[in-house]
């Protein structure tokens, strides 16, 4: 199998994982991976339901967006992948979804304040929100660069739209779009008791550490 086969393999399975968790709606949101040492990434198609996903309906693109390897068209929101992958060099997978009560704060173009241990480890703050752009060209990839540089987060709230999550390769930008739907539907149901209580910046300091640099295997 080569390297583009295997990346095609596991971002297809990943988008079983935005459903899993019920970060999408019919055909909505996707999981895009750069293909190490290439500019490409693979992408997923546009408008096609999710169990109907194969590795090879799995699209590949250059870093300008164009079309390179694949029978479908790619997802509509492949100029803002491809804009960040030119631009963040660093990041290896992004995602899209629609999930609905992060996608509320987006719509208030509110961010998410960091109130919780659970945000301290992932976000390392609160998750910022990133400026109005339309859908069809890098405008919304540029606002996802300019929020998230120089940004602990990996998620961005871009406003009236929905959330956009970067890692280091497409698993990571998974967990972190899981995990911002998680913590958004927290601080909802706090908001609707009280008011949250925001965690010291010193502390949010020594818990991101510890999750990044000590937690796990």
């Amino acid at each position: 199998m080569t390297t583009i086969d295997a990346l095609r393999r596991a971002v297809c399975d990943l988008h079983a994982e935005l459903t899993r968790n019920h970060l999408v709606t019919w055909t909505s949101g996707n999981v895009s991976g750069r293909v190490p040492g290439e500019d490409l990434f693979v992408i997923k198609p546009s408008g096609v339901s999710y169990e109907n996903l194969t590795p090879e309906s799995m699209v590949v693109c250059d870093l300008d967006g164009k079309l390179v390897d694949g029978e479908f068209s790619p997802s509509s929101d492949t100029d803002a992948h491809a804009y960040v992958y030119r631009n963040m060099p660093e990041v290896g997978g992004q995602v899209h979804t629609h999930s609905t009560y992060a996608t509320a704060w987006a719509a208030r173009a509110e961010p998410i304040p960091c109130v919780l241990t659970a945000m301290a480890d992932e976000f390392g703050g609160e998750i910022p929100v990133g400026p109005f752009a339309l859908i069809g060209d890098e405008s919304i990839g540029r606002g996802i660069v300019e929020t998230l540089t120089g940004h602990r987060s990996p998620a961005v709230l871009m406003q009236n739209h929905g959330v956009f999550t970067i890692g280091k390769d497409a698993r990571a930008a998974v967990k972190a779009a899981v995990m911002c739907e998680d913590v958004a539907r927290t601080v909802h149901i706090t908001r609707q008791l009280g008011a949250p209580v925001p965690i010291p910046a010193e502390d949010i300091d020594r818990l991101y550490h510890r999750y990044q640099n000590v937690y796990g295997q």
